[in-house]
């Protein structure tokens, strides 16, 4: 598959083995282009390369205790691109942090656990489906 028709993913986290896990479960299936990042701020800095979808972790403080954390990196995200569908990730198996993420725009949101990576999968399945339909449709609307 060429680099054109790939989905492109920001993975952002910062356990380093759990991004590069992440890296490459993704990368196995092929249709996947991914670009990785540590912090929230070094995501933002790159937005210009249109993902299609972000993986985000909720806390990003473990490099740097400085660092912006998820839900303020999914904020600047949406400020700049609110199209770009985030799926928040975290360890947090807490319906309250998942409805704080909901109610920062987030997509969806996903525990860390042994399924995660099957769950994140379907979502973007999920993601890519729903913008193609539409995609079809607008081009559908515009012959009318």
């Amino acid at each position: 598959m060429n680099n054109e028709t790939k989905i492109k993913i920001f993975l952002v986290d910062d356990d380093a083995l759990h991004l590069k896990s992440l890296e490459m479960e993704f990368e196995e299936l092929g249709n996947f282009s991914i670009e990785t990042f540590a912090t929230g701020e070094l995501c933002l800095d790159n937005l210009s390369h249109n993902p299609d979808v972000i993986v985000l972790d909720y806390y990003l403080d473990g490099i740097d205790e400085t660092a912006m954390n998820g839900l303020e990196t999914l904020d600047k995200i949406k400020a700049q691109n609110p199209a770009i569908p985030v799926i928040m990730l975290s360890s947090q198996d807490k319906i309250e942090v998942a409805v704080q993420c909901m109610h920062h725009k987030a997509f969806d949101y996903v525990v860390k656990s042994e399924t995660a990576f099957l769950r994140l999968q379907k979502i973007i399945t999920m993601i890519i489906q729903q913008n193609k339909m539409e995609k079809e449709l607008t081009w559908y609307m515009d012959r009318m």
